[in-house]
């Protein structure tokens, strides 16, 4: 019996009908063993990091005010999963909830000297993998599907990088098979082996995440090490589309992408699919599959290793809230390498990417996403050396494989501030 690896996100587990959506899903897949990584529900992450916001700034009003709305989303969705409240599952999620009570008490009373945004975040926000899975198992077990819940930061060992921490392969790869390898041995056709996405822990048992959207990032990583042939990722949409139908009409699903396709679309932004995910499965040839959790049956997406690849539309990227900074020297002097390996450096000190950047002989503009976290601490310190000038609540548009009337498309009715094209590539900043 080959292992399944499945990824269900956080649309896919954002209400009680979601829920037992990913239970018939499961259900369809009883001949062999399941591996299966699930996000927090719906908008818990934004929720939570709402949260960490109000309990770093203080604020015990609204501090227990996102904190009991939280904890009333889960528990609406337990009251109608569980009628009878006698289920173990009202004890462990009350469990989880106090213990998150309990560290942000803590934090609020006594810890006067809180640690870095970083740190707080990966403690404080990771609980919403910990309620959805808890709900998961318990909904799995109680529907006839045997499930055991494994706790990712027993699996994913990583550094102390928070809130994008790098994986010790060696020490993950130890402890994925000590755990999940007795487990597939002794496990009946159509079992479940549940553990949480985006978490791992540090040396020192500190939670950590793995960048935002890091589920497939955890998928990916479950299976390369167990040596799976493919796996699938559940989403809202149909398969990887050629824009977000959030803000394009009528986009159109590719049946098929490449590795490297893949990994051009994550890196310039594409939602579908986190950044990390494509290395390890094209190492290894691991196929993915996107699939709609609403209509199981349809093909979805595959990416695999394809030698040629007939590009038939653009594909578009969309990316809001950016900033487009302006940099350059006060003398008027020419930008050099000198500057730029300055400004690279200040740039990786506040943990910000350069989404795309430009230089001219005086000047180096760059474009990044907007976090309020370190901005002002990053213009403060370039302004120490440099002439600033910035433009907020711009827009990066990335068009793969474009064509003059994609880029007319975009540009209609806006002021393009930065654009940028290579061979495949167009990048345009507006406003």
């Amino acid at each position: 019996m080959e292992l399944k690896v499945f990824k269900f996100g956080g649309a896919s587990v954002n209400s009680a009908a979601g829920f037992h959506n990913v239970f018939r899903i499961l259900k369809r897949h009883r001949g062999s063993p399941v591996m299966t990584v699930v996000s927090a529900l719906g908008k818990t992450t934004n929720a939570l990091e709402i949260l960490l916001k109000h309990y770093l700034a203080n604020d015990p009003i609204l501090l227990i005010e996102s904190y009991r709305a939280i904890q009333d989303v889960h528990f609406n969705i337990i009251h109608q999963l569980f009628p009878d409240e006698t289920h173990p599952v009202y004890g462990e999620a009350e469990s989880l909830f106090d213990q998150l009570r309990g560290y942000i008490r803590k934090g609020h009373l006594y810890d006067k000297i809180k640690r870095s945004y970083d740190f707080e975040y990966d403690q404080i926000v990771s609980y919403g993998e910990l309620f959805s899975s808890c709900i998961l198992s318990n909904y799995l077990n109680s529907k006839g599907i045997a499930c055991a819940l494994f706790d990712a930061r027993k699996l994913i060992m990583t550094d102390h990088t928070y809130r994008d921490a790098r994986v010790n392969w060696d020490k993950t790869a130890g402890r994925i098979n000590s755990a999940i390898l007795p487990w597939i041995a002794g496990s009946v056709p159509g079992s479940v082996a549940l553990t949480q996405g985006f978490i791992g822990s540090d040396p020192s048992n500190n939670t950590t995440t793995l960048g935002r959207e890091g589920s497939d990032y955890t998928a990916a990583i479950l299976a390369y090490v167990l040596k799976t042939s493919e796996v699938t990722i559940w989403k809202d949409v149909p398969g990887v589309l050629n824009a977000d139908p959030k803000w394009f009409k009528n986009p159109k699903k590719l049946p098929t992408i490449s590795y490297r396709e893949a990994i051009e679309l994550a890196y310039f932004g594409a939602s579908v699919i986190h950044p990390k995910t494509i290395r390890p499965l094209e190492n290894a040839g691991i196929k993915l599959f996107v699939k709609s959790f609403e209509k199981p049956a349809a093909a979805g997406t595959l990416i695999t290793n394809i030698d040629h690849w007939d590009i038939k539309v653009p594909i578009y990227i969309r990316k809001q809230n950016q900033v487009l900074i302006s940099i350059s020297p006060r003398d008027f002097s020419f930008i050099v390498e000198e500057n730029l390996s300055q400004i690279f450096t200040v740039l990786a000190k506040y943990r910000s990417r350069a989404n795309v950047m430009q230089n001219s002989a005086i000047s180096f503009s760059v474009c990044l996403d907007r976090n309020e976290q370190v901005l002002s601490d990053l213009i403060e310190e370039l302004s120490l050396d440099y002439e600033i000038r910035y433009n907020y609540n711009v827009e990066l548009f990335t068009v793969r494989h474009y064509t003059p009337s994609a880029i007319k498309r975009l540009t209609k009715g806006r002021s393009v501030l930065l654009e940028q094209k290579t061979r495949h590539t167009v990048h345009l900043v507006v406003k």
